[in-house]
């Protein structure tokens, strides 16, 4: 199978890549890299030994795009592109809708141009909104509390349109919770721009100096601890995840949803004390005020995921805060 990835020189992309390289899948890969580096691409290939094309072009470039799937004839797409962070997208809204969903709409009109109608969406937890209550199973009712949740929550009713229209789409949705860790080897791994807007790389940075204290965001939610809690899942396994998810659309599937998560949530503490451990320093951090659109639980039930696609996360905690640091202590400064 031939397989196209969109977003793939970013954190999740370039894991993915690794993965479906491994199991023998050819790809391409399309990024305009504006949250990303192509240096995780020459990576990809030295950790694999495998080659591939990269073509650098923004899915809002639909003449780009439709250029790509001519030359290309590709089995199946995995999208990855897009704008992710909530706190921007709640300064800059309108360049995330226009970003996120005239994006994925070229892409499709390409897809369905040239009848490569196998998709996988790299959705989001934050379509379940401030759920009330916890595991979160795929079936819970769907609302955003920001405008990047609003995006990708949009987009599940654009595709779900899509395959009402024609069933001949196959097309899995995977819902995932928070990816932190990085591969094994130390080459990649999460390099945001700017101060990070996540946990786990905001961790690691004050950890190796780059920053001076974690700001921790609310200690008055109603949890054990009074910090977040989330369900953190590694990198590699929700890599699989979408590996899982080609054999199922490789077959006739139709439209499916799944989350994928561990099914375990852990707070902003826990994670404190688990890198702490991890990296054997003390992570220093200062409590502020809580950021508009975040929730205060968020954890997934991955029975679904397990049950029909097989998958289930592997990796510990430890093994999380332990291979995020391998990557942050051999790249100080990520990919620069």
């Amino acid at each position: 199978m031939k397989i196209l990835v969109t977003g793939g020189a970013g954190y999740i992309g370039s894991h993915t890549c690794v993965q479906l390289l491994e199991a023998g899948y050819e790809i391409d890969v399309i990024d305009n890299l504006h949250n990303s580096c192509e240096v995780s691409l020459e990576r990809v290939k030295q950790i694999t030994g495998k080659d591939f094309n990269f073509f650098k072009i923004d899915l809002l470039d639909y003449d780009a795009i439709d250029e790509v799937f001519a030359k290309g004839a590709y089995d199946a797409v995995i999208h990855f592109a897009g704008l992710k962070a909530v706190g921007e997208s709640v300064e800059i809204p309108l360049a995330y809708y226009h970003n996120n969903i005239t994006g994925t709409i070229h892409l499709c009109q390409a897809m369905q141009k040239y009848n490569c109608k196998k998709l996988v969406f790299s959705s989001s937890a934050t379509v379940y909104g401030d759920p009330h209550t916890v595991p979160i199973k795929e079936d819970f009712p769907l609302s955003a509390t920001n405008p990047y949740g609003r995006t990708k929550l949009t987009i599940e009713y654009i595709l779900k349109d899509l395959y009402k229209s024609d069933n001949e789409w196959d097309i899995v949705i995977l819902r995932y919770f928070n990816p932190v860790g990085a591969h094994k080897s130390g080459l990649i791994g999460e390099d945001p721009n700017g101060i990070p807007n996540n946990l786990v790389p905001f961790i690691s940075q004050v950890a190796v100096g780059k920053l001076k204290e974690l700001s921790i965001y609310g200690n008055d939610y109603d949890t054990p601890d009074g910090s977040g809690v989330r369900d953190y899942i590694h990198v590699v396994d929700l890599a699989n995840g979408h590996l899982k998810a080609i054999e199922k659309v490789a077959k006739k599937s139709g439209i499916a949803i799944y989350n994928l998560g561990t099914g375990r949530g852990y707070s902003v503490f826990d994670m404190v004390k688990a890198f702490s451990e991890a990296c054997g320093k003390q992570i220093p951090y200062k409590i502020v005020d809580r950021r508009p659109g975040d929730i205060g639980m968020c954890y997934a039930d991955p029975t679904k995921a397990k049950e029909e696609l097989g998958f289930i996360a592997t990796h510990s905690l430890k093994e999380m805060c332990e291979d995020t640091w391998r990557w942050q202590e051999a790249n100080p400064n990520g990919y620069k």
